[in-house]
């Protein structure tokens, strides 16, 4: 959650020796927390989605993922386009995660679908212009894309962020007929779905959340954190396998 960005120097500690600008510094910090706590409430919610459709045939849930198939771990984010919380995580901790973790084989990463309706009024069309830039390669740079521009789109902004998310889409190298035509039909609707059943089958309540094995952090979480996790994850899985070929030479 945004409340975890803790790398952030307080305005407080950046006072004067004199004390005369502590009242203003005050306020400032006192306005910040108060954004991150805003932030941190919308990006809550009740576990069921709200725009779930009982006529739409269920589907094996799948995501997009990043990195080997033969890496050891696979850490799996349950996200939404429009969550502040989701953006900030995209935008700052990814690209370490990217670089650090993903491209050295040691993790593979999932990005799942868990858009919040029912509080982000223009998160389901961000998330169906993902699906439809991905059925062309493009999945990661619109994911990107989407991220970095959310302040153009959401929904504080407009009231039609088609448009704009077809700009993102044209930018990164998407064919327009064939991703207008799949933003039509709602291509990927019952796949958006099936990924947000299961988020609500594994009790996600807000985004993001992250799950690391059996572990669970929600929220936002710094590049820190998410090393360490993963470290104590690569631990599991290595002694694992051990442990399995111990058990092969036995019953050999």
């Amino acid at each position: 959650m945004e409340a975890k960005r803790g790398k952030m120097k307080s305005p407080v500690r950046a006072a004067a020796p004199g004390g005369k600008k502590r009242p203003f510094y005050t306020a400032v910090a006192v306005l910040m927390i108060g954004g991150i706590a805003t932030l941190s409430y919308m990006s809550t919610r009740p576990s069921k989605a709200s725009y779930m459709d009982s006529t739409v045939t269920p589907i094996p849930n799948t995501g997009h993922a990043m990195g080997s198939d033969s890496a050891p771990a696979e850490v799996v984010e349950f996200g939404d386009f429009e969550c502040p919380a989701c953006g900030s995580f995209a935008n700052l901790s990814e690209p370490d995660v990217r670089a650090r973790l993903v491209l050295t084989g040691q993790i593979r990463f999932r990005y799942m679908d868990y858009p919040l309706t029912n509080i982000h009024r223009n998160t389901f069309p961000a998330h169906m212009a993902a699906w439809c830039a991905g059925e062309q390669g493009k999945f990661w740079e619109m994911h990107d894309a989407i991220y970095q521009n959310q302040d153009r789109w959401n929904s504080e902004s407009t009231k039609r962020p088609e448009r704009i998310l077809g700009d993102l889409a044209q930018k990164v190298g998407v064919g327009m007929e064939q991703y207008d035509a799949c933003m039509t039909t709602g291509k990927y609707r019952a796949q958006i779905q099936a990924n947000a059943d299961e988020g609500a089958r594994r009790g996600v309540g807000q985004t993001p959340t992250f799950f690391f094995g059996k572990k669970v952090i929600p929220g936002l979480v710094p590049y820190d954190e998410f090393k360490a996790n993963v470290d104590t994850l690569l631990k599991a899985a290595a002694a694992a396998a051990s442990k399995a070929g111990a058990q092969a030479k036995k019953t050999k």
